[in-house]
């Protein structure tokens, strides 16, 4: 035991010794533009040669500096939350905050093990490189002024530049650990110099920069560090940007901070420029023209509106607002009226795709943020306010065709009854096989949540998890043979938002001879008639996929009826009602609600024989909301049209005994 005491304690002294030992590093001045104004005695002192005096001069022009904005840091008005101390103060033992899914944190050890990988999930190592915990550390130490915030942070901050030095690594190898492919002998370096943490530690490392630079810890020596550092990050990713999709967008977003935040460094112009550059090509390339985000994931296209708010609101605050055109910031108000259509009334939104459920404080700080770029919305000050001032939107249901997002909406109240039906064309890396899938909020809940994302990329056990979610069959729609589609490319053959009854009709190749059409009428805005058709082919056997909110479900599989019986002024009546005879069966189901956290919920499929191309398979559902179980209404339908029609379907859906007809008429 005592021998161990000795190892441990010379472990940490050389942690110590290691950490503390601030080089000044003469290569620093290099990366300065020293004619920039202000920097004048930092200038003559490396004319002398004086290094000491320049770095010195230098620290002392930062501490002063007041001509940089930070939109993110206001040390004025600094607040730093409880659960932001506990990082703060859990990370002097080393026991670092880096995923939610990972409560509680681990310790990475006295003398830190930056490639400690307690579970091969992908984003656990890559977002120990954020250093999430770095920014808390700052809070703590400017708040309270106690130097063990400042000190430990310098020790962490140059352990990990020593022991995460940037070798050269192929670009395509930060891809194969982005797909899953992980190798046992997977250098670090592809974890911790993805370019999407090298543009997150370039980005908070200019509010660390704030929060820190009056410390004792933080030395003249420590700056010159800091900047070698620091330039090596921008160079980095100047050199690396991702290919596409929303990395690219951060990593831009990001140089964008650098380049502006630290004026001073002779890149800067270039690191500023390369940003905005990137943001106002992507803008127009990722974003479709009815504000949709080419991934095709709430999520993700939430992500992206806030970077592009980011850039903006940085470059506004340091002068360089003319570099972003108008057309710039009318794509994102198309990109916040996309999202607040797909949305549900109380701001959160379906989980399709890789998507996370939003949380409604932070959905309203959204609101606030944008309101702030577009004060004269007023669509945008109701959000913002949480209805007490502005005005709603002038409309209720919503396409979006280009992107593929429907929604039905009797209401924008939180009593109303809404379906976003997603059917759009192929999205990229976050996007599921999904084609054809809904969520329906009513009256306060969500009734048929979506699947979601329970886990991204690791090795094959948690590759094993992440693909049970995103199979097409744990979906709101309809697979052959229970396998993922093999295209997704819906088009839209009929969208008419207006009048008592609303349609979509949607079709996708789906599978090699089968092609899938589902068409959803709104009736009334108060129930919905979806009917499927599934045509082709192919043989096998066609599932109509259903997945219902956790709680208690009622089955008749006789009756192909499912009722729910939760607590609460929010249940639906579903059935089914095939053209040939139907299975019902339940099936495994899951519902993720966080990273890594999931429910058992209620999952079945109706499913019916194809033998071939002779007949199309064939199914009307209904599906009714209730404020009151009691209020079930009897339910019939059935079809008047004779087989698949190109042109359109006919149905015939009775309620309580009162028939009506409905029909979709194709050009």
């Amino acid at each position: 035991m005592g021998k161990m005491k000795s190892i441990l304690s010379i472990a940490l002294l050389l942690f110590a010794f290691t950490a503390n030992a601030q080089q000044l590093r003469r290569e620093a001045f290099e990366l300065l533009n020293l004619d920039y104004p202000g920097l004048e005695k930092v200038k003559t002192a490396c004319a002398g040669q004086e290094w000491e005096t320049a770095a010195q001069e230098l620290l002392d022009y930062y501490r002063n500096r007041t001509h940089i904005t930070h939109p993110d840091i206001d040390l004025k008005n600094l607040s730093i939350s409880q659960e932001e101390q506990k990082w703060a103060d859990d990370a002097l033992d080393h026991t670092f905050f880096v995923h939610k899914g990972y409560q509680p944190s681990y310790n990475y050890g006295k003398d830190i093990n930056w490639e400690y990988w307690p579970v091969k999930d992908n984003e656990l190592r890559w977002q120990l490189h954020r250093h999430k915990w770095f920014t808390p550390m700052g809070k703590a130490y400017s708040l309270s002024g106690d130097e063990k915030y400042a000190k430990e942070w310098a020790c962490q901050y140059l352990d990990w530049v020593r022991k995460n030095p940037l070798t050269q690594v192929r670009k395509e190898e930060f891809e194969l650990v982005s797909a899953g492919e992980i190798r046992d002998n997977a250098d670090n370096v592809r974890f911790a110099w993805r370019p999407l943490e090298v543009s997150n530690r370039l980005q908070d490392q200019t509010g660390q920069f704030l929060l820190f630079c009056t410390s004792e810890a933080f030395t003249p020596q420590f700056l010159t560090e800091f900047f070698v550092n620091y330039h090596r990050h921008g160079k980095f990713i100047l050199g690396n940007y991702s290919d596409e999709g929303n990395h690219l967008l951060f990593e831009a977003q990001r140089m964008v901070y650098a380049g502006l935040f630290f004026p001073e460094l002779k890149d800067a112009a270039t690191w500023r420029e390369s940003g905005i550059g990137i943001l106002n090509r992507e803008i127009k390339k990722q974003v479709y023209k009815d504000g949709g985000q080419y991934e095709l994931d709430p999520h993700y296209h939430l992500a992206a509106i806030n970077i592009f708010c980011k850039a903006l609101r940085m470059a506004d605050c340091n002068g360089f607002r003319n570099e972003f055109p108008a057309e710039y910031l009318d794509t994102i108000k198309r990109m916040i009226e996309f999202y607040a259509n797909i949305c549900f009334p109380d701001y959160t939104n379906p989980c399709f795709s890789d998507a996370k459920l939003g949380d409604y404080q932070a959905e309203v700080a959204n609101y606030r943020d944008w309101l702030a770029l577009f004060p004269d919305s007023e669509w945008i000050r109701y959000y913002a306010t949480e209805g007490r001032e502005g005005a709603l939107l002038p409309y209720q249901s919503h396409g979006a065709l280009a992107s593929g997002f429907f929604t039905f909406r009797s209401g924008w109240k939180k009593d109303a009854a809404v379906m976003v039906v997603k059917a759009g064309p192929k999205g990229e890396w976050h996007c599921q096989p999904d084609n054809g899938t809904f969520e329906l909020w009513f009256n306060g809940k969500n009734l048929f949540p979506d699947t979601g994302a329970y886990v991204y990329a690791g090795d094959a056990e948690v590759m094993k998890l992440r693909n049970w979610f995103r199979q097409t069959r744990v979906h709101n729609t309809l697979t052959l043979d229970g396998g993922n589609l093999e295209t997704t490319q819906s088009v839209t053959k009929l969208w008419q938002p207006e009048g008592d009854v609303q349609v979509l009709v949607t079709e996708n190749p789906g599978y090699k001879g089968l092609k899938h059409r589902r068409t959803v009428f709104f009736v009334d805005r108060t129930y919905y008639v979806i009917v499927d058709e599934a045509v082709g082919d192919a043989k096998g056997t066609v599932n109509l996929n259903y997945h219902f909110c956790e709680g208690k479900v009622n089955i008749d599989a006789k009756k192909n009826m499912v009722t729910t019986a939760y607590e609460g002024p929010s249940n639906v009546k579903l059935q089914c009602f095939p053209e040939k005879k139907a299975v019902l069966k339940e099936t495994e189901g899951w519902r993720s609600v966080a990273y890594r956290q999931r429910v058992p919920r209620t999952s079945l499929s109706f499913d019916v024989s194809k033998e071939g191309s002779e007949t199309a398979v064939r199914y009307i559902t209904v599906i009714y909301p209730v404020k009151d179980t009691a209020a079930y209404p009897a339910l019939k339908a059935k079809f008047r049209n004779k087989g698949f029609d190109e042109q359109g379907v006919e149905v015939e859906v009775s309620i309580n005994g009162k028939a009506r007809r409905l029909a979709s008429q194709l050009k």
